[in-house]
């Protein structure tokens, strides 16, 4: 499920619109705004995709770390997971404290 950052409503994996407000969620999803946000954070180096044990295969293989520019969109096209897609970023930060 894909929970929408200005309503917060969820609509399946396959929208591409909130079901509520019609926002675009490919840009305005959760994970699409956490997403920009880690890109746009000097500190942040690297964004790594992390995967269940139990994810599908599809999700299993997108599991890396990733350049900032280079990050795959999620959900994970081709997901199986009868619950969704249940991938989520980490960033990998060039330095800890401010």
């Amino acid at each position: 499920m894909q929970t929408c950052s200005l309503c917060y409503t969820q609509s399946p994996d396959t929208a591409l619109e909130c079901q509520n407000c019609g926002a675009n969620l490919r840009q305005f999803s959760v994970s699409a705004v956490a997403l920009k946000k880690l890109q746009e954070n000097p500190r942040v180096r690297d964004i790594r995709l992390v995967v269940d044990d139990d994810a599908c295969p599809v999700c299993q293989s997108m599991a890396a770390t990733y350049p900032k520019d280079q990050v795959p969109a999620l959900p994970v096209e081709g997901c199986s997971s009868p619950n969704g897609c249940r991938c989520f970023y980490e960033p990998m930060l060039t330095e800890i404290f401010p």
